[in-house]
């Protein structure tokens, strides 16, 4: 399949106008000049912008159905009433329900990668029926260190049935989920385990002031919770990032979400570990949690891709919007036009995601040998019409709109706009399950 469009963006190459894009047995076979291209079928996609499929590097898709639910809340108050009200309204079904309409969302905005840490299991399952790509991290948690133990027998049943589902396209990691959720003795235990098995490890880190303050200062909500369950709170480390470093959890250079509450010696420490970093701006700012050094971590050398975050916290599931929020945030911070451009925030969202998450040799760029990850946005409407730079047009006016044809491993699964999901009721299910979660009363 050839497919041609006016702009071809490979990301680790210089933009092609009048570009063309080969897919033969999901690969990229050639990427440059239309006249150049080997014979083929041919795709016309006339004025768009064909670019790789993006890629999320941090989601929670089982949580689609708590959009709108957890609103204007402190965080550790949104934190208890998403496990209080999840537990006692959403059962598997209803859980897998919101996995599957989360992808949909993400595939019509391009985004074919997605590595989303789970309690349930239920987003693996999703990733497989809807031919996505992507790495499903499964949570453990137990901020009592007596029960560490028993978090981590769970956790290993939990591995043991999920590999069993593990395919080319996704795969299994671990996510002990954060310091106000974690003792330090199932952080060293999780670690040793995803380690010796060879498992990605993904960890919510440094994102909040409070989770700072109960790592390094033993007070604030996060700890005045523990106290109140008859678990014991000390200083435990300088930062989060060091508490990570000490109990082993940063040895094999793991993915870590948020990374707001991070200074120089934690920048190091990540550094020297290889780890990447998920940045969620838009999470970030709705929770007012702050904004994380997005432009040191990047001079640091460390792997950074773009993540959107729950809906449950963030409302919406668009990779393009988060990298212009990315550009317009650290702009203002700086107060420079210049300290991060639209083509840097595009790589973020692309080659840097994959790199993030270790995949960068198949997806992220295209380039020939690659899997046949597409993404392609019209631009023939009012809103991109005229089009200058196909890097600012991407960023700043493509956000918000429906890929018109997105493919993984060069298999259409977008086409028009539409996914093409076959299940008619999805949405109202998903809905149900909202109306439920409404209705829920704290007891």
């Amino acid at each position: 399949m050839r497919y041609h469009a006016r702009w071809v963006l490979p990301i680790t190459q210089p933009p092609i106008e009048k570009g063309t894009v080969v897919e033969n047995n999901g690969l990229i076979t050639y990427v440059g000049p239309r006249g150049a291209a080997p014979d083929g079928d041919d795709h016309e996609l006339g004025e768009a912008i064909l670019l790789p499929g993006l890629i999320n590097t941090h989601t929670h898709l089982e949580l689609t159905a708590m959009r709108g639910f957890l609103e204007n809340c402190q965080f550790a108050e949104w934190i208890d009433k998403l496990r209080q009200s999840r537990n006692a309204v959403l059962n598997d079904e209803m859980l897998l329900d919101s996995a599957r309409l989360g992808i949909i969302e993400g595939l019509e905005a391009g985004i074919t990668t997605y590595a989303d840490t789970c309690s349930t299991g239920v987003a693996m399952t999703a990733m497989r029926e809807l031919g996505v790509r992507g790495i499903m991290y499964q949570e453990v948690f137990g901020p009592d260190p007596s029960h560490a133990e028993a978090a981590m027998s769970d956790l290993e049943q939990r591995i043991e049935k999920l590999e069993r589902d593990r395919t080319d396209l996704v795969s299994l990691g671990v996510s002990p989920h954060a310091p106000y959720t974690v003792s330090d003795r199932l952080y060293e235990l999780a670690a040793a385990f995803a380690n010796e098995r060879e498992l990605p490890l993904a960890m919510h880190i440094a994102e909040s002031d409070s989770e700072y303050t109960l790592v390094s200062r033993a007070h604030g909500d996060f700890a005045d919770r523990w106290r109140k369950r008859g678990i014991p709170v000390t200083v435990r480390a300088r930062s989060p990032i060091e508490l990570l470093e000490r109990r082993g959890a940063l040895d094999r250079g793991p993915l870590l979400i948020h990374c707001v509450r991070v200074d120089h010696t934690d920048i190091s420490i990540m550094s020297s570990h290889h780890c990447a970093v998920a940045h969620c701006p838009a999470s970030n700012a709705k929770f007012g949690h702050g904004i994380a050094p997005l432009l040191s971590l990047v001079a640091a050398g460390i792997r950074v891709g773009l993540g959107s975050d729950s809906v449950a916290s963030n409302n919406r599931m668009d990779i393009l919007d988060e990298a212009r929020l990315a550009v317009l945030i650290h702009r203002a911070a700086t107060q420079q036009h210049d300290a991060f451009g639209a083509h840097q925030a595009l790589e973020l969202a692309t080659i840097g995601g994959a790199r993030a998450l270790g995949i960068d040799s198949r997806v992220g760029s295209l380039e020939v040998g690659k899997d046949a990850d597409l993404t392609v946005f019209g631009t023939d409407t009012a809103r991109t019409t005229p089009l200058g730079d196909p890097y600012s047009a991407a960023i700043f006016a493509l956000p918000g709109r429906s890929a018109r044809l997105v493919t993984v491993r060069g298999k259409v699964l977008v086409e028009n706009g539409r996914a093409r999901s076959s299940d008619e009721t999805l949405a109202w299910r998903v809905r149900n399950a909202g109306t439920a979660l409404a209705s829920w009363v704290p007891t």
